[in-house]
């Protein structure tokens, strides 16, 4: 059995309305339904998130279907320009997420401080129950628009990390990312600090000219790995990123629980690291290949990671990251019944 993906080149992607209207992937989208559109608003001073001409073509299908779409995100666990909703708000605003060029209001799904939560029954290997955002919890169905690129941790982030992450109350992010704390080689601290000053959790600090950690503050952000040139901050490649990516699949089961959903990757913009950090060096680092679509969350992530190894000519995601086998989260989405990694790739 395979999963019909529906594939739009990045040179048409004006042609974005017609080709997600000819796709037929929005049945799910009802009457009266209050429609979740999941999306990154960006970090501040990082281009790699969808922007918000993207998103119109989406918002006037789901409004053809007499539907109540709403743009929404999550709080991030580390103290940055979208850890609170007011601030969250104010970077959406300054990225051009507004109600007048998207024509649709924009919602903070896990409220002022993200700790309105709700907690839904899975039942599965690392987690009997899930903590996601409480207006994810109350949409009735869902449309995650997701930037596919690297990460630091899962070796790409895509619609199953929208999904699973992405909705997460800070309580859910927290359990999730808990195994994903750094260990530290002082030898190789260089004393710059540099690290310090990206530690949001203020777990950090230099003791003597070296960097010492709190491992209780350390949220497991994965701020300091990015930002070390020493490269002093390891994670357990062996143990933490596939137990992390356990983990994100289940959260992703508990949000898509008895709800329905459409997802549309864009593959454009492709770096190294997550959409979270705000870095001048987190440059794309090949051509932009194009949108994918469908209603199946495992094969639209499976066809954008076979794409986006087409397009770069070998493993782009082994190249970046050689320890990190980022199979694993459709390998166990699969096996958790979220979808089926065969497809059939239709182009538009």
């Amino acid at each position: 059995m395979t999963s019909k993906v529906y594939f739009l080149s990045w040179d048409m992607r004006n042609e974005l309305y017609n080709f997600l209207k000819s796709a037929m992937i929005f049945n799910h989208v009802k009457s009266r339904n209050l429609l979740a559109i999941k999306i990154h608003f960006g970090e501040d001073g990082n281009e790699g998130y969808i922007k918000p001409k993207y998103v119109l073509p989406v918002v006037k299908i789901a409004r053809e279907k007499n539907a109540y779409p709403f743009l929404t995100d999550a709080s991030t666990i580390y103290v940055g320009k979208r850890s609170d909703a007011c601030h969250h708000l104010l970077t959406a605003n300054k990225h051009g997420f507004t109600v007048e060029k998207c024509e649709c209001p924009i919602i903070i799904a896990d409220g002022l401080r993200g700790n309105t939560e709700e907690k839904i029954e899975v039942n599965l290997k690392h987690f009997k129950t899930v903590t996601i955002a409480r207006e994810i919890y109350n949409a009735d169905n869902f449309i995650f628009m997701s930037h596919f690129k690297g990460h630091e941790i899962t070796g790409f982030g895509g619609a199953l990390k929208n999904i699973g992450m992405g909705c997460g109350s800070k309580a859910g992010k927290y359990a999730m990312h808990h195994l994903s704390k750094p260990t530290i080689n002082q030898k190789l601290c260089g004393g710059c600090g540099t690290c310090v000053k990206h530690c949001y959790q203020k777990a950090l600090s230099l003791v003597n000219k070296k960097i010492a950690m709190d491992k209780e503050k350390c949220a497991g952000c994965g701020q300091c790995i990015v930002n070390c040139i020493f490269k002093v901050f390891k994670l357990k490649w062996n143990e933490d990123p596939p137990a992390v990516q356990e983990k994100i699949i289940e959260y992703a089961a508990g949000v898509l629980k008895d709800k329905k959903s459409t997802y549309v990757n864009f593959l454009n913009h492709i770096s190294k690291y997550c959409d979270c950090f705000a870095l001048a060096k987190n440059e794309p680092l090949m051509n932009d290949v194009g949108i994918v679509a469908g209603i199946d969350p495992v094969s639209v992530d499976q066809a954008s990671y076979d794409l986006v190894n087409k397009a770069f000519g070998k493993n782009f995601f082994k190249e970046i990251y050689p320890e990190i086998d980022p199979t694993i989260q459709l390998k166990y989405a699969q096996e958790l019944g979220l979808g089926n990694r065969n497809y059939e790739l239709v182009k538009y």
